[in-house]
């Protein structure tokens, strides 16, 4: 049973947190008035705060000055993807996803893994959605799957310690399996089958769930959907230790979402969403934090105000859950967030989404994610 996983990855290193964290938690846990960065003052609540990188973001002095600062936990941003890991049908490539490991080894940082199966045809390599897998299809899906989990697992293994091993395989529009070149091949178990291989060759490492999830109105069918597939898979003693809540706040859909406002949070649906979880004995990841500030005005202290009150009222109410151990902001700095290009302002205002402005000062967003630390309870 995956309780009993659980159990034993949390003695492996005496506390549940400790081991899970590789090097960034041997040292003494500071006090509040000597954490330096958000991480340590994540650790005195037993919290663990970081943050996603790419390995363009490797060349950049001043933001790693910032990241090692901050940051106790790692995840590559895209560099463990399978259109960057095999781009081309062939030989794995792990030489931007290593790059990032041997970083957060140098600076005694744990690592997370994202991911092992991202079922969306829209973030395959271009090789993949049309690939002859036999007569048997099925058989060759598994068999392609098995070597490639295997590969991607095994190089990493003892220096990632939490891994989603499946990410977005509900579709948000209809609350409903993704179809996707993985399920039209092996079926709709094909996310059982990823988690079984990964444990096979993880078994002392977290393995979690990822999704695109967020308190705004308009997602009632995506939570419903998620709620499902992790009773799915507690009821078929699927191998799963965690849900990651990837928490993109403000990304909601633009018929509930005025301009000029974030729309009223349905906090009394999402806990109860999250409560179902937490009773299912997952632990909680927050994944991928950050603040969409597309609908926004451009004043920048009116903009910053509302991205802070929004991105701290949301991390108050899931610090609540001792189950949260993990904290990653999707990026650090405005200059490098995934939102600059993929939700970008109509207005051509650059966005200010997370928590350091593009000179690598901290933003209002910044002290809030700080009080939220400060105020959460002990886990």
């Amino acid at each position: 049973m995956s309780f009993n996983r659980r159990e034993t990855i949390g003695l492996l290193g005496g506390a549940g947190l400790a081991s899970l964290s590789g090097c960034a938690n041997t040292a003494q846990i500071p006090t509040v008035s000597q954490a330096t960065g958000l991480n340590d003052l994540a650790r005195t609540k037993g919290l663990r705060f970081g943050t996603a990188i790419g390995s363009d973001a490797l060349q950049d002095p001043a933001y790693l000055d910032v990241i090692k600062r901050e940051c106790g936990i790692l995840v590559a941003e895209n560099e463990h993807k399978i259109y960057v890991t095999q781009g081309e049908k062939g030989p794995m490539d792990y030489s931007r996803g290593d790059a990032i490991v041997d970083f957060a080894e140098e600076n005694d940082m744990a690592m997370r893994g994202h991911v092992l199966l991202w079922n969306r045809d829209d973030f395959l390599p271009a090789w993949m959605p049309d690939y002859d897998f036999g007569p048997d299809p099925r058989q060759g899906m598994k068999d392609y799957l098995t070597d490639y989990i295997r590969d991607l697992a095994t190089h990493y293994k003892g220096r990632i310690s939490s891994w989603d091993v499946v990410n977005e395989t509900i579709s948000p529009e209809t609350g409903l399996m993704r179809d996707t070149v993985f399920t039209r091949n092996y079926g709709p178990d094909v996310v059982d089958f990823a988690f079984r291989e990964a444990q096979k060759h993880l078994p002392d490492t977290q393995l979690v769930y990822n999704d695109y999830m967020i308190w705004e109105p308009g997602n009632e069918k995506h939570i419903s959907g998620v709620l499902k597939l992790l009773e799915h898979f507690r009821k078929n003693d699927v191998p799963i230790d965690a849900f990651g809540v990837q928490s993109h706040l403000g990304t909601g859909d633009g018929s509930v979402y005025p301009s000029g406002v974030y729309p009223d949070p349905q906090r009394k649906e999402f806990r109860q969403f999250i409560d179902e979880i937490v009773a299912m004995d997952y632990d909680l990841i927050l994944s991928e934090f950050d603040v969409n500030d597309t609908r926004l005005p451009a004043d920048v202290a009116t903009r910053d105000r509302l991205v802070a009150d929004y991105g701290g009222a949301f991390l108050d109410m899931m610090l609540d859950y001792s189950e949260v151990k993990d904290v990653l902001a999707w990026g650090l700095s405005d200059k490098y967030s995934w939102l600059q290009e993929w939700w970008p302002r109509e207005d051509g205002v650059e966005k200010r989404s997370t928590l350091f402005d593009k000179n690598m000062e901290p933003k209002p967003l910044y002290y809030a994610v700080e009080k939220s630390f400060k105020t959460a309870k002990p886990r």
